[in-house]
């Protein structure tokens, strides 16, 4: 299992997502009441950055197709687009850390985001 670092918690903004480069995938960071998620950061209907869209509770939109994807697990909540990957994110020292590989994509809501306070 590999932790890749992404930023310092303190750069998370609650209800402004940041993308990030992991190697060759794009990773988006949501703080949503003081805890973090991540997921893929590209919309699974067309190329668009979700890290750009608009994110209302623990749900973000697409901005350029409307969809819909819970940050917390992926699953699309509206049209028939298809779920996003959502990723196990760890607080270590005032840092984030996203786990990308080893079975690391959540399978539920209840696996959700890291406990962080910021």
């Amino acid at each position: 299992m590999t932790w890749h670092h992404l930023c310092a918690a303190a750069k998370l903004s609650e209800g402004e997502p940041l993308g990030f480069w992991v190697g060759e995938r794009r990773i988006a960071l949501y703080k949503v009441d003081d805890d973090v998620f991540a997921t893929d950061d590209v919309c699974s209907h067309a190329f668009a950055l979700l890290s750009t869209g608009f994110l209302e509770g623990h749900v973000i939109e697409c901005p350029l197709h409307g969809a819909m994807f819970d940050v917390r697990d992926g699953k699309c909540r509206s049209s028939a687009y298809r779920d996003i990957e959502a990723f196990k994110v760890e607080i270590r020292d005032g840092e984030v850390y996203v786990q990308l590989d080893g079975g690391a994509a959540l399978k539920t809501a209840g696996d959700g985001g890291a406990d962080v306070e910021l």
